[in-house]
């Protein structure tokens, strides 16, 4: 069983603090009631140009498969410890994309996405889910997450057939995911904060119904 939190809050806004006195506030206030089905991409916002997102992506019917939280720690099984290894590999097969802090909760997974620059491809071998509702059809950050979902996916498959893990029903994640677009450094270092803290406060995190 491993402990573990990913990443330090290390923030992209902070290279240009210089230059916020010129720019306008942008306020950002996090709420996790913003996650509504129907509405959780910004009309007509460009999910390839550059930016940092918080996204959250949850296992089909909120199921538990990733482990167990214990004395606010995150406790992984052997399938958690998976998630986080796919995790560091995006950054290897989408170069442009950078990873903030992340957690890989019971039944979820938060993390910090950071795209800086050039737009990402989507792998021609990965389908994306045609019931996914709502989102710019060129997204670069919907080729992460569908990439993310299908490796975690077919290795978590793996360990069913090898390893007797949990099977699931159809799906091992939900159809869609959620996203928050993070304007300023204050909004990134309060998401942040609340991903690291995830696991002492699992018992109010909705997701973890």
């Amino acid at each position: 069983m491993k402990r573990r939190r990913g990443g330090p809050p290390c923030s992209p806004f902070a290279a240009s603090r210089e230059n916020k006195k010129s720019q306008p506030s942008l306020p950002l206030k996090y709420d996790p009631a913003i996650h509504h089905r129907r509405s959780i991409r910004l009309k007509g916002y460009d999910y390839a140009q550059t930016g940092a997102y918080f996204i959250t992506i949850c296992t089909r019917h909120r199921e538990h498969f990733f482990g167990q939280i214990a004395e606010n720690e995150m406790i992984f099984n052997d399938a958690g410890g998976m998630i986080n290894e796919w995790r560091e590999k995006i950054p290897g097969k989408f170069p442009d994309i950078q990873l903030g802090p992340y957690i890989t909760m019971p039944n979820h997974f938060h993390a910090i996405v950071i795209s800086t620059g050039s737009p990402v491809r989507a792998d021609t071998g990965v389908c994306p889910d045609p019931e996914l509702e709502g989102e710019h059809g060129g997204s670069p950050l919907r080729a992460v997450v569908q990439w993310f979902k299908t490796m975690t996916t077919t290795a978590y498959i793996r360990g069913v057939k090898e390893h007797n893990w949990p099977r699931f029903d159809g799906k091992l994640w939900h159809r869609n995911y959620y996203e928050h677009i993070i304007r300023n450094e204050t909004a990134y270092q309060r998401i942040a904060d609340y991903i690291l803290q995830n696991p002492s406060n699992g018992q109010k995190d909705t997701f973890n119904q």
